[in-house]
């Protein structure tokens, strides 16, 4: 019966799983009619006075919700699957897009300092996750753990922005991945881009090719992910194959004379822009805590994915960067696709092809593995409504959320098709930064906040040495980003407020709660070091990636007033609602009172 369920394209429920209704897409009494809905924006203000001090809770996130999606994740999954998601969801997806571009204009022969910097911090955020995809194990990953500890509004501010990553680092890898193959062919870079003279600069070289690759491999991850895993393991060790080749020929042609005049030739400054922008290289670790939820024991197996695929990632990365600088002076790097170029320079022609195979097999990995995390993070916004529940929804027979995949794809595709690399790299590293810093700051919630629990007194000093030590991390990047940047006082003011909040919270907060199975090391300061190190890299960016973060985030805002606050209003408040239903029936049912004779 099970099997004849799955072919007629059954869920759990009953109900077919290709359906197209309006009950899919807008279930909520606020949307039953345009009256209802009328109502419902009349009553906006005490809604989203409602949902600001609303919490989730770890079993809604990784329990009850669930029953949204009609048919369950599929748990497939080991540590050693983890970490080879991890490895081949970034590895390819940074250094072999970014390294060239970030070395000729920001960094120059320091670019390794560079992604040392940004290793760090993703290291620092690694371990955040790994605790937090322990104690809550959702497909969520860091949305569920904003919902649970921070509450409704900052998680959809994460929400948005999940999906804003999502799209645009999709879309990065796909431009990315037409160059590289234009490259094999021993061709320019953008010559299978279609120029359009009429649309603006950065957005006037059609992209087809990237359209096609992204669709191509989320098709391969609607498939399961048991079968992406795999692939993405038997690619993941071609993968190591080439990148010790390419350390082994790169250094064999290694001039120290290329890392001259100057090794800093943008200054400090430069460094930590291009650390910002190359953060991009590492987001795919977050995709890894996505797949708690189909993770045999994500006890033990997220943690040990998680941190030794970040730590191994790092050390490449510095490497490669390395050897890049070394072979080629960066003022004559290609900034698409400056490996092949490099090679075919030192007069190793033949191995620009290798390199260029190995680029096309990193990217493609990221997008199989990137396929994966996105539609997952969509599921479990869509399963609280935040979305359409109508994405949340997972195929019987595949064990994958289709209908999520095809919308991340969609988005993903549209924007691969006009926009260039450089535009899509600044977007995308602000609201990694942007997340991985709450991400920082709900842990230290877990640790230091427990609803019920905490006195009032207690709350207040925990939050008085958080906000110390946030305010300082702000302080630290924007007076680093001011004209005064070269005096030493404010460096030393802004860091000692860092370090008062930091041992405040050590010394005079009292923990409410200790880590179950994994816990970050060194808390707080691990934590209010990866709040300080995400806020100080935002800094490092451009204003002009600041202007599109803030139209994105005022558009989400837009959204969620007109939407996802009436959404996750009526469901928070579903029982209440059945309630009086059943009082207003009873009520309606009960005989009429007789009149006295």
């Amino acid at each position: 019966m099970a099997t004849a369920a799955a072919a007629a394209g059954e869920g759990g429920s009953g109900r077919r799983y290709w359906r197209w209704s309006k009950a899919d897409f807008f279930p909520e009494p606020s949307f039953a009619s345009w009256r209802s809905y009328g109502g419902a924006l009349a009553a906006t203000v005490p809604r989203l006075v409602d949902r600001v001090g609303s919490r989730s809770s770890e079993a809604a996130e990784a329990g009850t919700l669930r029953a949204v999606s009609e048919n369950p994740l599929r748990r497939c999954l080991s540590w050693l699957d983890l970490a080879f998601l991890g490895f081949g969801s970034v590895v390819g997806s940074g250094v072999f897009v970014l390294t060239g571009q970030e070395a000729r204009f920001d960094a120059g022969p320091a670019i390794p300092l560079a992604y040392a910097a940004a290793g760090f911090s993703a290291l620092l955020s690694s371990f955040c996750y790994a605790e937090l995809a322990t104690e809550i194990p959702s497909a969520g990953g860091s949305f569920s753990y904003l919902r649970v500890e921070l509450g409704d509004i900052a998680a959809f501010l994460a929400a948005g922005n999940i999906l804003l990553e999502a799209v645009v680092g999709a879309a990065g890898l796909g431009r990315s991945w037409t160059s590289y193959l234009a490259a094999l062919l021993g061709r320019d870079t953008d010559s299978l881009r279609i120029h359009v003279p009429a649309l603006a600069e950065g957005f006037n070289l059609l992209d087809p090719i990237a359209v096609v690759v992204l669709v191509s491999t989320s098709a391969v991850a609607m498939s399961g992910a048991r079968l992406t895993s795999t692939l993405n393991s038997l690619a993941s060790v071609v993968g190591i194959a080439i990148i010790a080749f390419v350390l082994a020929a790169g250094f064999s042609h290694f001039d120290a004379g290329n890392l001259a005049p100057s090794f800093f030739p943008f200054g400090a400054a430069g460094v930590f822009r291009a650390a910002g922008v190359v953060y991009w290289s590492y987001t795919g670790f977050d995709m890894v805590a996505t797949m708690a939820e189909e993770t045999k024991n994500p006890g033990r197996d997220v943690p040990l994915g998680l941190i030794s695929s970040m730590s191994s990632i790092t050390v490449v990365y510095c490497l490669m960067s390395l050897a890049l600088v070394g072979m080629q002076r960066y003022t004559e790097i290609d900034a698409n696709a400056a490996y092949s170029v490099a090679f075919a320079a030192a007069g190793m022609r033949w191995a620009r092809y290798v390199v260029a195979l190995g680029a096309l097999k990193g990217m493609t990995s990221g997008l199989l593995v990137g396929a994966l995390g996105q539609a997952r993070y969509t599921t479990q916004i869509a399963r609280t409504h935040m979305m359409p529940p109508y994405f949340a929804l997972v195929h019987p027979t595949t064990g994958t959320p289709i209908y999520a995949t095809v919308a991340v794809t969609l988005g993903a595709a549209c924007v691969a098709l006009f926009s260039s690399l450089d535009v899509l790299a600044s977007v995308s590293s602000i609201s990694t930064l942007f997340i991985f810093a709450l991400v920082a700051v709900a842990l230290l919630v877990r640790r230091y906040h427990v609803a019920g629990a905490t006195t009032p007194g207690q709350l207040r000093t925990f939050l008085a040495f958080l906000a110390l030590v946030v305010l300082s991390s702000i302080g630290v990047s924007a007076y680093y980003n001011s004209r005064y940047a070269r005096r030493w006082p404010g460096y030393a003011a802004f860091g000692c407020g860092w370090a008062a909040g930091a041992a405040g919270l050590a010394a005079c907060a009292e923990k409410q709660r200790a880590p179950r199975v994994y816990g970050a090391p060194l808390v707080p300061w691990l934590p209010a070091m990866s709040i300080a190190t995400n806020l100080f890299l935002m800094g490092s960016l451009g204003t002009a990636a600041y202007a599109r973060f803030g139209i994105c985030t005022a558009a989400m805002l837009v959204y969620y007033v007109l939407f996802g606050v009436h959404a996750t209003y009526d469901v928070a408040h579903a029982d209440d609602a059945a309630a009086d239903n059943l009082e207003h029936g009873k009520i309606a049912a009960a005989p009429a009172p007789t009149t006295p004779a």
